[in-house]
């Protein structure tokens, strides 16, 4: 197993908690100095809060954590690929590397649909890097959705 897989794996488990509260499973870590930082998983329907998707809530707890709004030197990890309003969080956050599991091929953000993470207009651009645990993280998606239809 991979660092980016054991890492992905702590991302995976938040999904998991997503999906105990009927919340579509995405799960998020971030990770500064080799240690979990912040994270997340998504709340949107326990909330009730459109903006409480995984990336956000671990964005906050990372910036709590290092007490800054900048997260130089951190990296994501998240099982789906962010959609715009959270890439736009990762590019304002200046992290500096992305890593997700399952591409999203319907909001996407991240080069599936559109690419905030690396537009050169933006005073921010990322490493990112995709697919890893992809089955894994996108069976847990696809299991949630069948249940629910």
């Amino acid at each position: 197993m991979t660092q980016h897989e054991i890492w992905m794996q702590y991302a995976y488990r938040e999904a998991e908690k997503a999906y105990e509260k009927q919340e579509i499973p995405v799960g998020a870590v971030v990770v500064f100095d080799n240690l979990i930082i912040g994270k997340g998983y998504n709340q949107v329907e326990t909330l009730n809060d459109p903006t409480a998707h995984a990336e956000i809530i671990a964005i906050t707890s990372a910036a709590e954590y290092l007490s800054s709004k900048v997260l130089l030197g951190c990296a994501m990890y998240v099982t789906l690929e962010p959609c715009s309003m959270c890439a736009g969080a990762i590019v304002l956050a200046k992290l500096e590397s992305l890593y997700f599991g399952a591409y999203d091929n319907k909001s996407g953000a991240c080069g599936s649909v559109l690419n905030l993470t690396n537009n050169k207009v933006l005073n921010h651009q990322l490493s990112v890097t995709g697919g890893i645990m992809d089955e894994k993280c996108g069976e847990l998606i696809r299991s949630f959705f069948d249940v629910k239809r």
